[in-house]
């Protein structure tokens, strides 16, 4: 399997990095407008270095491309993809507005086209985990889901002014996980926010702290955490209550040892940031992808698991603007 990639910054390079290491798969071509950076990751992977993305699109011998480049970008390059009947993982999310997701999966679906969303958390080990014994039946039926998702600190204001807002770009992450837990589509949701991290993102429309609560038509419900400040590290954690019992996903750490003196217990500060804690995360998902394409299995997450997580994103914006708790569905 063939595959090129769009975009060689931050994400780019892990992509890039795990799809070059699989078994079956041979990174073939990379593009990014930094000439430097498509470079060195052609450099690290053996791959070659396109003229465009384009070129990489056209290519009839990729079976496959790699959407890592802007969201405003995402859409378009999916339906060229899918046009050209390359099979494609697109990183999060598809694009800002629903109206323009919903075209762009339509042509997905026209043409039949493999499409996979880069929802890397529900391949991290232990959410993983979480979801298949919450699934068994292992703590009964799912009754409040708790995810707590903080940054160590806020991304550059240059960041914010084009990300889509704190709900669209920080916590769609935390809606999947929400819809992967739940096991039911969340019908109403109710959404508090404020800017108490840095006066500046607020003056440049966002907000840096929040809190959603999401229900479901049974009752069940979903607490969601977020800040763009933690000052101890990279929070991620879950708590699933149920019926009969609890399941709950802890933070990661450098190592598991503990120092007790008489001024207490102490242990390593948590995993820095998303590259170092979802390391395990971004291989399996890539490993899913390359594997469910060769194998012919149906790609999860889906392109209508993005569109769900951002029309939930957009509820969540409304209900912070307005008081109000939003229904969707």
């Amino acid at each position: 399997m063939r595959i090129g990639v769009l975009g060689a910054g931050r994400i780019g390079r892990i992509h890039a990095r795990s799809a070059a290491a699989h078994k079956t798969a041979r990174l073939a071509a990379v593009f990014d407008v930094d000439a430097k950076a498509a470079g060195a990751v052609a450099a690290e992977t053996g791959a070659s270095v396109a003229r465009s993305m384009a070129e990489i699109i056209e290519d009839k011998s990729i079976d496959a491309v790699l959407i890592c480049t802007p969201t405003d970008t995402h859409a378009d390059l999916i339906e060229q993809a899918a046009r050209a009947g390359k099979a494609i993982f697109c990183e999060k999310p598809v694009d800002l507005s629903a109206e323009r997701v919903r075209a762009c999966l339509k042509v997905v679906a026209d043409t039949k086209a493999k499409l996979m969303i880069g929802f890397n958390r529900r391949f991290d080990p232990s959410f993983a985990s979480l979801q298949r014994r919450l699934a068994s039946g292992e703590v009964g039926k799912p009754e409040l889901v708790t995810i707590l998702s903080r940054d160590p600190g806020p991304p550059p204001i240059s960041y914010i002014k084009h990300s889509g807002g704190m709900f669209r770009d920080m916590m769609i992450h935390d809606l999947d996980m929400a819809r992967f837990l739940l096991g039911e589509e969340p019908v109403e949701v109710s959404a508090m926010a404020s800017c108490l991290v840095d006066p500046a993102i607020g003056q440049a429309g966002d907000i840096d702290t929040a809190v959603v609560t999401l229900k479901t038509k049974s009752g069940r419900l979903c607490q969601i955490s977020n800040s763009r400040r933690a000052t101890y590290g990279y929070d991620q954690r879950i708590e699933v209550h149920g019926s009969g019992g609890m399941l709950r996903a802890h933070n990661l750490h450098p190592t598991t040892v503990e120092k007790a003196t008489g001024d207490g217990f102490a242990s390593d500060p948590t995993l820095h940031f998303f590259l170092e804690r979802y390391t395990a995360a971004y291989r399996m998902e890539m490993d899913t992808f390359v594997d469910g394409v060769t194998e012919g299995k149906k790609l999860e997450p889906t392109g209508e698991d993005g569109l769900k997580a951002l029309i939930l994103a957009d509820a969540a914006e409304e209900s912070a603007k307005s008081g109000k708790s939003v229904r969707v569905g």
